[in-house]
């Protein structure tokens, strides 16, 4: 059975690395029963380093609040949902019904397992920050242990996407279709209008929310759906101008056009895809090895030029690994007389990089 929802909510909780004892009952079981698959007893005894505990700590209080999910637990519960590709709720299910997975994720055979909502609320609340820890940290194992080879290393980039439909300004706007432009500046009229009505209501709950006498969660609740409307309002003044401009044929700056309400920083991204010439969302940069490891990430708001995200990610690179990489390579995005300085003064032996054109 899965319990009911512990809140991992915005209250304070205490930081807590590990779970209870094991019980009563499965120290009597026989060791057959108890034995982990070689796998997962691998990173079972990896992940009992405290080195990915740390990253977790900062999003916590060390000393008041009720007792959080043991990280030893939710990072084995979050290796077992990438690593099967299972959704939370499914997740849970599997831990509750297998022997196995809940020795696993140090949960006892009489134990309860967490409500799927308790494991969301807890990767909202560490967010991608202790994700980069994690990397950082089990990176640095690797590195210790020898296992990170950097002699060859390539570079590349792509598009992180955004969650929106290829956008257009009118249908950011919520029209089906522009007939042509009297249409289209009656949408622009219209919208303006609409938004007019809506500043005016947003001042109005903004002034309630300064004078109102509540406090608690009620005048919260108030501040914080002030604040969502005022950002609405500003991305849809902003889509609105862009509309100005199209129906006046002039054509939006990529670098500054908004492509989505609900996330101000995706911007369109041309890679020269078949059957997709632009993409929407933002740049990332991965540097891998010979083995396929990821040694290096960034992702960037907008479109910004490749070269000279290439250096500093090759540093990055060395610092990690303790030694220089022998070997670069990138695709001609890259390829400029700088970037090939750059790389020979941090080290690198062989640049290989196409001329851009």
């Amino acid at each position: 059975m899965v319990s009911n929802p512990w809140v991992e909510g915005i209250e304070t909780i205490v930081f807590r690395t590990v779970g209870d004892q094991v019980s009563l009952l499965e120290a009597v079981l026989p060791p057959e029963l108890l034995r982990l698959p070689d796998e997962l007893a691998r990173v079972d005894e990896l992940l009992d380093d405290p080195a990915f505990y740390a990253p977790f700590a900062p999003f916590f209080d060390p000393r008041i609040g009720r007792p959080s999910t043991p990280m030893e637990a939710y990072l084995r519960w979050m290796f077992l949902k990438f690593r099967y590709r299972l959704g939370y709720e499914s997740l849970c299910r599997e831990v509750a019904d297998s022997i196995t997975w809940r020795r696993f994720c140090r949960i006892g055979l009489d134990g309860q397992v967490p409500h799927p909502t308790t494991l969301m609320k807890l990767t909202t609340r560490c967010g991608s920050a202790a994700v980069d820890g994690l990397n950082e940290a089990l990176l640095a194992k690797a590195a210790e242990a020898k296992l990170l080879r950097t002699n060859r290393i390539r570079v590349d980039t792509t598009v992180v996407p955004a969650n929106v439909a290829h956008p257009t300004d009118s249908g950011l706007l919520r029209t089906r279709s522009a007939a042509g432009r009297d249409e289209a500046q009656a949408t622009v009229q219209r919208v303006t209008g609409e938004l007019a009505e809506l500043a005016a209501t947003a001042d109005k709950l903004r002034e309630c929310g300064v004078h109102d006498a509540a406090a608690g969660r009620r005048r919260g609740r108030l501040a914080r759906a002030v604040n969502e409307l005022t950002g609405l309002l500003v991305a849809t003044r902003q889509i609105v101008a862009q509309t100005r401009q199209r129906v006046a044929g002039i054509t939006p700056d990529g670098a500054t056009r908004r492509v989505s309400l609900h996330d101000g920083d995706a911007r369109p991204i041309a890679k020269g895809r078949l059957g997709k010439p632009v993409e929407f969302g933002h740049k990332g940069q991965v540097v891998d090895n010979d083995d396929g490891v990821v040694l290096d990430h960034a992702v960037e708001q907008g479109n910004p030029p490749d070269a000279p995200q290439l250096a500093p990610a090759v540093a990055r690179v060395k610092k990690r690994a303790g030694r220089t990489p022998g070997t670069v390579t990138a695709d001609r995005g890259y390829g400029e007389d700088k970037v090939d300085r750059e790389l020979t003064d941090i080290g690198v032996k062989n640049v290989v990089i196409p001329r851009k054109g």
